[in-house]
């Protein structure tokens, strides 16, 4: 069947208003010089289509078989038989996109997975099966290429894996002077010689929503989702509307790292030590060194606990989130600089600055952060490396105990950054030390500068 057989009946209509009788009216819409796109190029499927029968998926399943493989892709069968909206990779897609389009890249190429299966064994927690406990990732994402091989054969559909798990060695200047200063001890296991490289257990996780839980999580129906998804995309992914049998939804976001120290069957191990940092991105400091805040700092910080958690006989982990900028971007976050720098940056004026471009002063939400954990199979946190009441606060709401909370040493704090921590803490960030009143954090003052002529 011809793809084009797919659609209703449809006309490119532009509405107008008609000032002549005051009503409005629809006529078709030419565009000069207009190239028309391929008569096969399909806009969108709908549920009641001809043909359409996507593959089952029944989402809290605790059968691989049953639960049924995620397929996004429209290639081979995909378009009759897709079960998800958007496409794998994340925000990377766009890439495969130009390959595929500047013809380096046969969209049906069929991926080699020799070889590429987990370095280390994720064992299945009761905590995939529940749909209140994991709405955002595929429980069985780094198994999909195994697991689902003869169904993609036999449905003659693309079956792509979003998560995968490896092992590493991390190098950092950091873990470094932590042994030169002996904080850190060389184990061979975890610390593994005077450079202070560490073992480290690694999991790519990208997102993938099952709709009707996340819009539970943020207090909305789906259909409020759906319709915020689908219009403040911009029309991008039409299903949104057109396919409510579709429940499941691979958001074009950045995903997750989790990285593991110590044995990794031990972070499921309630009768292990557990110290865990949630950090989400910050490309300047975390990479460039950036003193305008406390992320790499903490980073770091987080790191050396975790690995001394694990040469204590626990574990540790430190779970690292793509939201750059307080998942603003980092073009808003370089214009909220620039106001701060020449406005006069205080601790006073730090949010309102933020508030003032973007709206609001941050768009992490935090609840869908606690779906690794439960995939983890973690049930207890005995030292939370964060200060953040956003983060303790959707951890514990998801039903997993906080025992402790470690912030960030002050020795560890750029003096410009005092900016950005005095403002947390003031806002409800924990602390052991003192929180400022609104005066006195008009004290606390960054760096100024000021360029215009």
């Amino acid at each position: 069947m011809a793809p084009a057989a797919l659609l209703q009946q449809q006309t490119i209509t532009d509405h107008g208003y008609n000032s002549a009788n005051g009503s409005n009216h629809i006529h078709e819409l030419k565009l000069k010089n207009e190239i028309p796109l391929d008569k096969d190029v399909v806009l969108t499927t709908f549920t009641n289509g001809v043909g359409i029968n996507p593959l089952p998926l029944n989402w809290s399943s605790s059968d691989p078989l049953v639960r049924g493989p995620i397929v996004a892709s429209r290639y081979k069968s995909g378009l009759l038989k897709h079960n998800a909206i958007g496409a794998h990779s994340g925000s990377y897609c766009i890439y495969h996109a130009l390959a595929v389009g500047s013809k380096q890249l046969n969209p049906n190429y069929d991926a080699d997975y020799t070889n590429a299966q987990p370095a280390f064994k994720i064992k299945q927690q009761p905590q995939w099966s529940n749909r209140e406990k994991i709405v955002s990732m595929d429980p069985f994402g780094h198994l999909t290429p195994w697991l689902y091989s003869k169904v993609g054969q036999d449905e003659d559909v693309e079956i792509k894996p979003t998560i995968s798990v490896t092992k590493a060695h991390m190098q950092l200047l950091e873990m470094k002077e932590a042994v030169d200063q002996g904080r850190l001890k060389i184990d061979g296991q975890v610390v593994i010689n005077s450079n202070g490289d560490l073992n480290v257990s690694k999991v790519a996780v990208e997102p993938v929503w099952y709709l009707p839980g996340v819009a539970k999580r943020f207090g909305i129906s789906e259909n409020e989702l759906r319709k915020a998804l689908f219009e403040d995309t911009n029309g991008m992914y039409p299903e949104l509307i057109t396919r409510p049998d579709i429940k499941v939804f691979l958001a074009p976001i950045g995903g997750l790292t989790v990285y593991i120290f110590g044995n990794p069957e031990d972070i499921s191990n309630p009768d292990k030590k557990l110290a865990l940092r949630v950090h989400d991105e910050c490309n300047g400091s975390d990479v460039f060194g950036s003193d305008i805040c406390t992320c790499r700092p903490y980073l770091t910080f987080g790191i050396e606990e975790a690995a001394k958690e694990a040469q204590n006989g626990g574990v540790g982990a430190v779970i690292y989130f793509r939201k750059e900028g307080r998942a603003l971007g980092e073009v808003t976050k370089y214009l909220v600089y620039n106001a701060r720098k020449r406005g006069g940056d205080t601790a006073a004026e730090y949010f309102h600055r933020t508030e003032c471009i973007a709206g609001v002063r941050d768009m992490r939400f935090q609840q869908l952060m606690p779906d690794v954990l439960h995939w983890l199979g973690i049930t207890k946190i005995d030292r939370m490396l964060s200060m953040s009441n956003m983060k303790h606060d959707a951890i514990v709401d998801q039903g997993i105990p906080i025992l402790e909370r470690i912030p960030i040493p002050d020795e560890l704090i750029p003096p410009d950054s005092r900016v950005e921590i005095d403002a947390k803490i003031n806002s409800g960030y924990f602390t052991n030390g003192k929180v400022l009143n609104q005066d006195e954090l008009k004290e606390v003052k960054g760096r100024d500068w000021n360029d215009v002529e």
